[in-house]
């Protein structure tokens, strides 16, 4: 138990009580959200939805069409279109004790077979368009024709294709805009970023191959030891016996060799030691390289790169510290949103280097854990141990995970394992795994921090109750909660006037071209709103419950002090 446990008054939080969860909605808010989220409901206007407002476009006009979402779906779920058109959105929320992350939503309106075109070139470098040798490359993180358009199959998250690097540097700019809105909006802002955005996502792919295969190649010497089974943490491997075992397969490479005096010292290395192996070359396509089984050499993932890859690459990077030198020179908190299990695992690696170097006095830059995937509590605590070992902050944003379908069918299409938890009930227990681990850590140490972004009103209450068993309270901000605008706003309020951090995600960009992610936001909504009648239910009951004391123009009014 944490030392403040005992003292620490328990707070409890009523999720019931909707005239405190609605109280910053006027009547019409109210009534919008009925119509929205029960239009949500319908599976025929979910699925052809697209169709619908491309039709409502033709028939209403430009300008009609676009005043139209702004009384429906674009009105509840998008703060605006602009930096300066959501100020008033954030303000209000921020009188009622809830903050915001800004992520600005735009997406290209490609069709399919444009989106499949730039992805696959993209995504191949080019060795691989020369038709020269492959043979280190694995199929999961190959491009492939038929699931080059990333929209397919997600909920809630937009998707980013590479067109060229002038692209890349206009999406930077754009985010760099988000930062200085999110830091002139309010005190303790956050603003949300996708690295696919910001470079040729060959680069992500061939990294996010380089790491598993890394990964994997400690297992198999594991396994040698007698050590498979056991939690990734807790696996050690004895340079003695690796390198002998090595020298029998006929490898000529010394083990001994690769590892600095202070760990040879200890005649043993962990997972952590073993990733170390990579983290130290000076050219960028230099960290490309796997380790061969059989000669116990490190050999390139392609045959060659080419200067202008290389520069690809390191532009990317490049844009990547700017936006966090931004995000430290305005006090904002920089959220790297995940993506798909075929870029994330350089994506996370790239943002835990990021947060070695800008966390060390406090937490700028967040990690994204999707809670959906079967080796998230090995990454979590992977993560968790390099920053105690190494000193810095530790941030994180806990998700489900936006992108389950696509990768099912793409898993089974291709044919490798699906990455995926089985069922929601084993992703809760993932989730509420990953959680635990890292509010222990929190109680033990204070450096770690945690935004628990779900619209599970079991796992609100889950974390409520740990923060009291381990005496951590809300204004400590190690804690945070996140939930979408327009969703759930009975959890999110009634948690901001008691107290807590808690963060809606919000959205903005002009509303033409928003469409696709609104068009998602639909399909993930219905889900969500079958799956639970309960936000309809407090809807009504609040509605009702205003009509009849006679408070048919209630005005918001934030209480003075929040």
């Amino acid at each position: 138990k944490s030392r403040n446990a005992s003292s620490s008054p328990k707070i409890s939080i009523d999720f019931e009580l909707t005239q405190e969860a609605y109280k910053s909605k006027n009547n019409l808010e109210l009534l919008r959200s009925l119509v929205v989220f029960k239009l949500c409901s319908y599976d025929l206007l979910v699925d052809k939805n697209k169709e619908l407002m491309d039709i409502s476009k033709f028939l209403l006009g430009k300008k009609a069409f676009e005043q139209f979402m702004k009384l429906t779906f674009y009105g509840q779920f998008v703060a605006g279109e602009d930096h300066k058109s959501i100020k008033s959105l954030i303000q209000k929320n921020r009188a009622f004790g809830v903050g915001s992350v800004l992520d600005y939503s735009v997406e290209e309106d490609l069709t399919q077979e444009d989106a499949v075109t730039k992805e696959m070139d993209s995504c191949v470098s080019a060795t691989e368009k020369e038709g020269m040798s492959m043979d280190h490359r694995e199929k999961q993180y190959k491009a492939h024709q038929q699931f080059g358009d990333r929209r397919g199959g997600v909920t809630g998250a937009r998707t980013y294709f590479y067109s060229d690097e002038a692209k890349c540097d206009q999406h930077m700019e754009t985010f760099l805009k988000c930062i200085k809105a999110s830091g002139g909006s309010s005190v303790d802002g956050f603003s949300a970023i996708k690295m696919t955005a910001l470079g040729r996502p060959q680069f992500l792919l061939q990294f996010s191959e380089v790491l598993v295969k890394w990964r994997r190649f400690f297992s198999f010497l594991a396994a040698q030891q007698g050590r498979d089974g056991m939690e990734a943490l807790e696996q050690r491997l004895e340079l003695q016996p690796l390198q002998e075992f090595m020298t029998t397969l006929g490898a000529t490479g010394d083990f001994y060799g690769w590892f600095t005096g202070e760990k040879q010292g200890s005649g043993t290395i962990d997972r952590l030691d073993w990733n170390s192996l990579i983290d130290d070359r000076i050219k960028i396509s230099d960290l490309l390289v796997v380790p061969n089984l059989e000669t116990g050499q490190l050999e390139p993932l392609l045959n060659k790169f080419t200067e202008e890859e290389e520069k690809q690459m390191k532009r990317m990077l490049q844009r990547l510290d700017v936006l966090a030198n931004h995000a430290e020179e305005h006090s904002v908190r920089l959220m790297v949103d995940a993506e798909q299990t075929y870029f994330q695992p350089a994506i996370s690696t790239l943002t835990v280097e990021m947060q070695r170097i800008y966390n060390r006095g406090k937490p700028v830059i967040f990690n994204t854990y999707q809670c959906y995937l079967k080796e998230a509590y090995d990454i979590v605590t992977m993560d968790v141990e390099l920053s105690r070992r190494e000193g810095w902050f530790f941030g994180a944003k806990l998700v489900r995970g936006a992108y389950m379908y696509q990768e099912r069918s793409r898993a089974e299409e291709i044919g490798y394992e699906d990455p995926i938890n089985p069922d929601y009930e084993t992703t809760n227990v993932m989730y509420h795994k990953c959680l635990d681990y890292i509010l222990d850590e929190i109680g033990l140490n204070r450096n770690a921090n945690v935004m628990v972004a779900s619209h599970n009103e079991d796992t609100v209450k889950h974390t409520l109750r740990r923060m009291n068993e381990l005496g951590l309270t809300p204004t400590e901000n190690k804690v945070y909660f996140g939930q979408l605008l327009g969703m759930c706003d009975q959890i999110s309020f009634p948690l901001g006037q008691a107290g807590f951090p808690v963060y809606k995600y919000v959205p903005y960009g002009p509303v033409n071209e928003v469409i696709p992610y609104l068009s998602r936001r639909a399909q993930e909504n219905r889900g969500f709103m079958k799956g639970s009648q309960r936000e309809r239910e407090l809807l009504w009951k609040e509605l009702k419950r205003r009509l009849a004391s006679g408070q048919v123009f209630y005005r918001p009014q934030p209480e003075p002090g929040l």
